[in-house]
């Protein structure tokens, strides 16, 4: 008689060795590079630390010192203004052109040339674009004194500087958020819309009722990234405006390079990063519950 076995197959003991070899230089990379960077800072933010002298506990000062900060609220003000036109704008431009993509073309030609300025960095766009929008011989500047209008000092006028500054890191991010977007377009079967087009519906009345629903899932996670990068801008501001003009674009984490290394207090420094650290846990939590990220509608 012959007795069946139900129990899976045995596993060769190389293969555990084999995938911890594989796992080792990423988990040292964030051992090393995130996570004992994050408990440090956690740990210099109880303390009073300007690099020169040993760190010395003052307990909860640095957060007390925080709370009563005027010039940090006005930098989380800036840093919400400049998130809030930035993931706008980036989310639903990106999201035009994903589904232009898939409805229209799938060329890979153009998927190319809507990538290509995310293959810059932020400080080169940041520099390109100051010399674009340079008030007396930006080429931006140029074409508005062309049509006849008063020039404007994009980056030098309190009203414009967030609004362009943001506008500057869609137009870098835009075509990235756009592929991330495709990609989840193409996981939508093309049967829901052909059997849409016979029912009569619109191209509006599909993206409505087929495309939005079944793209929940990856437009979810898409706008977490984007809002954690947004709120960790830094790079564009400190090659166009530093900052100012008079603390316009002080946002967050310009303000906490600032502190650290302008003014060597590290530990108040690591207080803010902290504080900004707790936020973005929160507002991650509160954005994946609300759009059910880990829920699909594709049955």
């Amino acid at each position: 008689m012959t007795v069946v076995s139900n129990s899976p197959p045995s596993r060769p003991r190389g293969d555990g060795r084999l995938a911890a070899l594989f796992v080792a230089p990423a988990l040292l990379g964030f051992v090393v590079f995130l996570l004992w960077p994050t408990l440090r800072g956690v740990c210099l933010s109880f303390t009073s630390f300007n690099l020169l002298t040993p760190a010395q506990w003052v307990g909860l000062d640095n957060y007390v010192r925080m709370v009563h900060d005027p010039i940090f609220w006005d930098s989380l003000r800036v840093t919400v203004v400049y998130v809030v036109v930035n993931i706008g704008v980036q989310t639903v431009s990106a999201l035009a052109i994903a589904v232009l993509l898939q409805r229209l073309t799938q060329s890979p030609v153009l998927r190319g040339i809507v990538l290509t300025p995310y293959l810059m960095s932020n400080v080169v766009a940041g520099v390109v674009w100051l010399w674009i929008l340079d008030t007396r011989l930006g080429i931006g500047n140029e074409i508005v004194a062309g049509l006849g209008l008063e020039r404007i000092p994009f980056l030098a006028d309190e009203t414009w500087a967030v609004p362009v500054i943001a506008l500057i890191n869609v137009w870098r991010h835009v075509g990235y958020t756009a592929l991330l977007l495709f990609a989840g377009l193409q996981a939508i079967p093309n049967d829901m819309y052909e059997a849409a087009k016979v029912d009569g519906a619109s191209e509006w009345r599909m993206f409505r009722r087929i495309t939005m629903p079944l793209l929940r899932p990856v437009l979810a996670v898409v706008l977490i990234m984007t809002v954690i990068g947004s709120f960790q801008v830094f790079d564009t501001v400190a090659v166009t405006t530093a900052g100012g003009p008079a603390n316009a674009t002080n946002v967050l984490q310009y303000y906490i390079y600032g502190a650290a290394f302008g003014r060597f207090q590290f530990g108040y420094a690591s207080a803010m990063s902290v504080a900004l650290l707790v936020v973005l846990s929160a507002i991650t939590f509160v954005q994946y519950r609300l759009t059910r990220a880990g829920q699909t509608d594709l049955g």
